[in-house]
C-alpha cells in the first residue's frame, strides 16, 4: 500500500467498479467480517430455505448480507463525507470469495 496515493484498492462487481481509500477499506472489511461472522453464528439456527437479512452501518459505510444459511450475497452504501459514494453488490457466488479476500488482506 502506498500511503502516497489517495486510493489503495479498485473493488468491483458486475458492471461497476470503484476506488477506495485505505480507510474505506478498512470499514468495508470490517463491515463485511462482522456480517459473515454473525451469519456463521446464525446459520445453525435457520432452516434451509429460510432467509435472513443482517445488516452494519458504520460511519460513512452500510452493508448488508442477505441469504439462506448456505448461499449469500453482499451489498453496501458508501457515503464518506465527501463529494463521492458508491452503492454496489455481488452475487451469492462472489460474496464468500470477496469476504475470503478481504479477510486475508494483510495490508492494516
Amino acid at each position: 500500500m502506498d500511503p502516497t496515493k489517495p486510493f489503495v484498492a479498485l473493488i468491483g462487481g458486475e458492471g461497476w467498479a470503484f476506488e477506495l481509500r485505505a480507510t474505506e477499506l478498512q470499514a468495508l472489511r470490517h463491515g463485511v467480517d462482522v456480517l459473515v461472522r454473525q451469519h456463521c453464528a446464525m446459520a445453525a439456527q435457520l432452516m434451509g430455505e429460510e432467509s435472513i437479512t443482517i445488516t452494519h452501518e458504520s460511519p460513512g459505510l452500510w452493508v448488508e448480507l442477505r441469504g439462506t444459511p448456505v448461499f449469500w450475497s453482499l451489498r453496501f452504501l458508501l457515503e464518506p463525507d465527501t463529494d463521492r459514494a458508491c452503492e454496489g453488490a455481488w452475487s451469492a457466488q462472489a460474496s464468500p470469495q470477496l469476504a475470503l479476500v478481504l479477510q486475508q488482506l494483510d495490508c492494516f
